[in-house]
């Protein structure tokens, strides 16, 4: 584990929970490891540029954060609620973000490398230019996001998307198959149908068919 120096980095602003900040404090104190933040909140913090890596944030509660340009490698989010949340430019190589909500959050030009977001409701949340090679993406919510130059690389892509969906630029390769939901119903893509539906929308993805 990296050792971190006291003072060396400290939140521009800490949380409004009394329990959050006392950890926050014994974290920053502490000579090595990762921020056990299980289920405490953090809503509202500003850990923007920190290293947070391989941190606990399972069903913490990180709403509206500025985690701009942290590091967070390998960290576990699972469940955690970060809508609002600012992750531009994060790294988020290889973390867990399964059933984690990011409605309305930006992410633009994180790194998702290797991530896992399986079950994560992502309405409207802004993705533009990140990065989302070798990701997990199953039964993800994608309604009215922005994933305008996003990058994939053959990325399972069982998501859920609508006419607000904005794929415009976007790169790489992605299996199917996606659901395609507006108004009064709601109908499977896949292969050729699907390729269909990004070229319309300027997206440069390419759909694989057949075995990963």
């Amino acid at each position: 584990m990296r050792r971190r120096r006291v003072g060396q980095w400290t939140p521009a602003r800490f949380p409004a929970d009394d329990v959050a900040v006392q950890r926050l404090c014994d974290w920053l104190n502490a000579s090595e490891g990762g921020l056990d933040a299980v289920g405490l909140d953090l809503s509202g913090a500003d850990l923007s540029h920190g290293d947070l890596s391989e941190s606990w944030f399972t069903d913490a509660k990180l709403r509206n954060c500025n985690l701009t340009g942290a590091e967070l490698y390998r960290s576990d989010a699972q469940g955690a609620d970060l809508e609002g949340a600012d992750l531009t430019a994060a790294s988020l190589v290889r973390v867990n973000l399964d059933d984690a909500v990011l409605r309305y959050a930006t992410l633009d030009r994180a790194n998702l490398v290797k991530a896992s977001l399986c079950g994560v409701d992502a309405f409207g949340a802004h993705c533009r230019g990140t990065r989302f090679m070798g990701s997990s993406l199953l039964e993800v919510d994608f309604r009215s996001a922005d994933l305008r130059d996003a990058v994939f690389e053959r990325n399972s892509f069982q998501v859920t998307v609508d006419n607000g969906t904005q794929v415009e630029g976007a790169s790489g390769s992605v299996f199917g198959p996606v659901v395609l939901v507006d108004e009064s119903s709601s109908r499977e893509l896949s292969g050729p149908e699907l390729q269909a539906w990004i070229r319309e929308r300027g997206g440069r993805l390419h759909v694989v068919t057949g075995g990963r």
